[in-house]
């Protein structure tokens, strides 16, 4: 049974941040939407690219009225080193995140198959919350690949806002 549905409250979601401050999901105000973005850590050179591009992408949310959070389970030391080396200090950066948590939010967890990476993390996943937290869109994957083109997610969310697009895979 998935614990994230579609129009549905989503799991609480609280994380220290690499800006020193605690993030929360219900203290967020969004004019449209929170996405989260769950990446797997520093290990992961596909993260590194895809947090990447979202950096630069970040005012272009904003603009539609996004605010933007990228999670990992990295410890803060791991987090700090992720924004000086990746250079994405325009994103808010959170960790720490638990194992239990990520299952909370039906993220698949991995067990690290060489030295470079952590004994376990999770796998990506995107999530479009809307502003009374629940969720209007979810993308999880069960492997580095294939997530979301942030210029894809751009557009559709300009659909979404002129249609009034509803929420779709609850039923």
């Amino acid at each position: 049974m998935k614990n994230v549905l579609p129009k549905k409250e989503v799991p609480r979601l609280r994380v220290e941040t690499t800006n020193g401050m605690q993030w929360d999901l219900r203290d967020q105000k969004p004019k449209n939407f929170t996405m989260v973005v769950f990446y797997r850590g520093l290990h992961c050179p596909v993260c590194k690219s895809y947090l990447q591009e979202l950096n630069e992408k970040t005012e272009e949310f904003r603009e539609k009225g996004v605010n933007i959070i990228c999670i990992s389970a990295n410890n803060q030391s791991l987090a700090e080193k992720t924004v000086k080396e990746w250079d994405v200090d325009k994103l808010t950066i959170g960790f720490d995140f638990a194992t239990e948590d990520a299952r909370k939010w039906d993220l698949y967890v991995s067990e690290g198959i060489n030295d470079n990476e952590p004994e376990v993390f999770f796998e990506p996943g995107l999530f479009l919350i809307k502003p009374d937290n629940t969720l209007y869109a979810a993308s999880i994957q069960t492997m580095p690949f294939a997530r979301p083109k942030f210029d894809e997610l751009l557009k559709a969310i300009d659909f979404v806002l002129e249609k009034e697009y509803p929420a779709r895979g609850e039923a």
